[in-house]
């Protein structure tokens, strides 16, 4: 009975959500709240399940035969230069496998991609200042999905810093971008 009435009250639009709009890429299964600060959009990008096959394969990943300087995965971040302060990341998943984003710190002469991965395939996140890695919701979590946005709020100071994916082999493959905060 009390589905019935549910679904009664549901279908004549007695119950309307009072939530703040969401922002929601187009094709997303899930949206983000509204953010404080500046927002940068991050897109994750990656060419499907068959890129991953394995770390002793002699595949474009591994930088066996036909390796010609094709990044198979990226991510895009728009803006690429912020001003120093509260900075929200909203990132969409567009690709076929799970992601995260990581922020960290890059050094003076240190420049985006030039991180060594260890044998897991993965950077050290030492000084990392946050995560993206819950499907659509904040924070750390076990990965965005496919199709799904996940977000967080750090407070930036000005200096150079590197969004990276670092689940296994994906920094290697091209997931990593650059993002500049300005004074």
């Amino acid at each position: 009975m009390l589905g019935i009435a549910t679904t009664v009250l549901l279908a004549t639009g007695a119950f309307r959500s009072t939530a703040p709009a969401t922002w929601r890429a187009p094709g997303a299964r899930c949206g983000a709240p509204a953010l404080p600060g500046q927002v940068v959009d991050v897109t994750t990008v990656d060419m499907g399940p068959g890129v991953m096959a394995g770390p002793n394969a002699r595949t474009p990943m591994s930088g066996g035969p036909g390796w010609h300087g094709m990044r198979l995965m990226r991510l895009a971040g728009h803006p690429d230069t912020v001003a120093a302060g509260v900075v929200s990341l909203r990132v969409f998943n567009t690709g076929a496998l799970t992601h995260e984003v990581v922020v960290l710190p890059l050094s003076a002469g240190q420049s985006a991609g030039e991180r060594p991965a260890g044998p897991s395939g993965r950077v050290d996140e030492a000084g990392s200042l946050g995560e993206v890695s819950r499907s659509c919701a904040a924070g750390a979590g076990d990965g965005i999905t496919s199709g799904a946005t996940g977000w967080t709020t750090v407070t930036l100071q000005p200096g150079r810093y590197e969004l990276v994916c670092n689940f296994p082999g994906h920094y290697t493959a091209g997931m990593y971008t650059e993002l500049d905060v300005t004074p």
